[in-house]
């Protein structure tokens, strides 16, 4: 599943290409994704100018006077902007049209997604959607720090890589960059988040926060069906520590990493560098 990079890749990718342009129109050639496409979209949208996109989470906002488009990519959702006469694939849902720029003429923005887990949704203005309601903070914001991971993880039991992975703790910490950052804080991904000090929360939330900006930068993490907006993949696949490296040595420590199972999710770590 794209995770918090690879959707902040894709924000980067198309937000040159919709901020400033009016919508022309709106193709759905289904009536669903995840969820029922709200009318809002095909009623609302069309005629109004993109004012910004937003990520929040791993969820993208095209937002307008009038609402905002709320989008997910859930496990195959690609996103890309292309001529109106690209050809269309059995995966391609949605179109939504841009006005032609003096930079170049009419586009789309495609939605593509062949297992339909992503979503179109609408938020109107003023109003927070609910499944962004409940969202804890950015973790590349200052909202989000080890003070924080350590305050609200007092008298919690859950491994700590559960902890961080919950969304209403911080939001877009997915699997592999947990794993990641962990690893980089020296933190076993069992330990009780609770037992956690406050000092390896402070270490532990800087890595997140490195580990993040530099995916980012790297273009995010190619694993499966995930590719750029522009087609091209993500790097830091190739700079993972522990993720998907069971039986191989660690690059620190030369210690076999391990898997475990937690939360329904593959973890990994290396049981000499994390204590």
């Amino acid at each position: 599943m794209p995770e918090l990079p690879e959707v902040e890749t894709t924000r980067r990718g198309i937000a040159p290409h919709l901020i400033g342009r009016n919508v022309t129109g709106v193709t759905l050639r289904r009536p669903d994704l995840r969820w029922p496409i709200p009318p809002e979209i095909s009623e609302l949208l069309p005629g109004q100018r993109i004012l910004d996109v937003e990520r929040r989470a791993k969820y993208l906002l095209l937002h307008t006077k009038v609402g905002s488009a709320l989008l997910h990519l859930g496990m195959t959702g690609v996103l890309r902007v292309l001529p109106p006469d690209a050809l269309v694939g059995k995966h391609d849902h949605v179109d939504i049209a841009l006005e032609p720029t003096r930079a170049e003429g009419p586009r789309v923005l495609r939605f593509t997604d062949a297992r339909r887990f992503g979503c179109l949704l609408w938020q109107p203005p003023g109003e927070t959607h609910e499944l962004l309601a409940s969202l804890g903070p950015e973790p590349l914001t200052d909202d989000f720090d080890g003070d924080l991971l350590w305050r609200l993880s007092r008298g919690r039991t859950a491994a700590v890589k559960l902890f961080l992975m919950d969304n209403a703790i911080v939001v877009g910490v997915g699997n592999i960059y947990a794993s990641e950052a962990l690893f980089a804080a020296g933190i076993d991904p069992r330990k009780p988040a609770g037992s956690v000090s406050r000092a390896r929360y402070a270490r532990l939330a800087a890595e997140v926060k490195r580990i993040l900006a530099w995916a980012i930068e790297r273009g995010g993490t190619t694993l499966r069906d995930f590719i750029n907006p522009d087609g091209a993949p993500g790097y830091f696949f190739r700079e993972l520590q522990v993720y998907g490296r069971e039986g191989e040595p660690c690059r620190i420590c030369g210690t076999p990493i391990r898997q475990v199972v937690l939360g329904q999710r593959s973890t990994f770590w290396c049981p000499k560098c994390q204590k």
